[in-house]
């Protein structure tokens, strides 16, 4: 059902209209690579924390994780944005399930103790495109900067 949802994105033979079910892990995935590549660089770390999130949020599998990564690093690379993967998790999560997306974000960005500003730039754009007000990004901003210093990040 992934592939075919994968397929019919990047606009090859699928002709069935993508479930919720299809479209919320990949475009969550999407977000949260973006998220770790913003900085240039995607560690082992990062991928791992994106897997123990999709595993977690989504029920996955060890393999349905990889799987899901990898279709949604296809996904990301021919995509010209993001907001068709913001748009799948407006129409499928909650406000609070998208401020989740959000902390994963800052996480992300906070894993090797160094905000840029361009990780700072993308977390506001993305705030944007998910319909989350300034204090609901700067609320999830705040969290996973004291999760990262408790950590020692």
């Amino acid at each position: 059902m992934l592939k075919r949802f994968v397929e019919g994105l990047l606009g090859g033979a699928g002709d069935v209209a993508p479930t919720p079910a299809v479209r919320l892990p990949l475009a969550t995935c999407v977000v949260l690579l973006e998220a770790a590549q913003a900085d240039d660089t995607f560690t082992d770390a990062e991928r791992a924390h994106i897997r123990d999130v999709l595993r977690e949020r989504f029920a996955l599998g060890p393999e349905e994780a990889d799987e899901l990564l990898r279709e949604a690093t296809a996904a990301s690379r021919d995509s010209t944005g993001l907001f068709r993967f913001t748009r799948a998790i407006n129409e499928g999560f909650t406000p609070e399930e998208k401020r989740a997306v959000i902390t994963e974000v800052w996480r992300i960005f906070y894993s090797d103790g160094v905000l840029t500003g361009h990780e700072d730039h993308l977390a506001h754009h993305l705030g944007k495109l998910l319909n989350l007000n300034h204090p609901q990004l700067i609320e999830a901003k705040l969290q996973a900067l004291e999760e990262s210093r408790r950590d020692g990040g």
